[in-house]
């Protein structure tokens, strides 16, 4: 059974950097796609990012674009989200999925194992 871990996550102050991890065992990590998705309390789970199986492709949303990064090491089997300059806004619940397709997609529907989520917060 695949299992995903984030880690990472916790509280900083606005302008501030935190590097997010996601572990992936029990499958075979470098056949997945792997994306960041976050949620915020009342509100739908929206996408962050994602990295194709090889790392040659990527896609960021609007709002994270040149503040974020997202790169995997499929030697490790994990994942990484590096977050630079982060606003108030940013602050959320942040889980990493996993996906049988290959390519990238926004689309949370299309992921198939999920993990737990870690926290976010970023006081302005």
């Amino acid at each position: 059974q695949v299992q995903a871990v984030e880690s990472g996550g916790g509280l900083v102050q606005a302008g501030g950097s935190l590097r997010l991890s996601c572990a992936v065992s029990g499958g075979t990590f470098s056949s997945y796609t792997m994306g960041w998705f976050r949620q915020t309390p009342g509100k739908e789970r929206e996408f962050v990012a994602v990295i194709s199986r090889g790392g040659l492709y990527t896609d960021y949303a609007d709002s994270v674009k040149g503040r974020f990064t997202i790169s995997r090491d499929n030697a490790k089997n994990t994942m990484y989200l590096q977050m630079n300059k982060l606003k108030p806004e940013d602050t959320a619940v942040y889980y990493c999925a996993a996906a049988i397709f290959a390519g990238t997609s926004r689309h949370l529907g299309r992921y198939d194992y999920w993990g737990q989520g870690t926290q976010v917060t970023v006081s302005s």
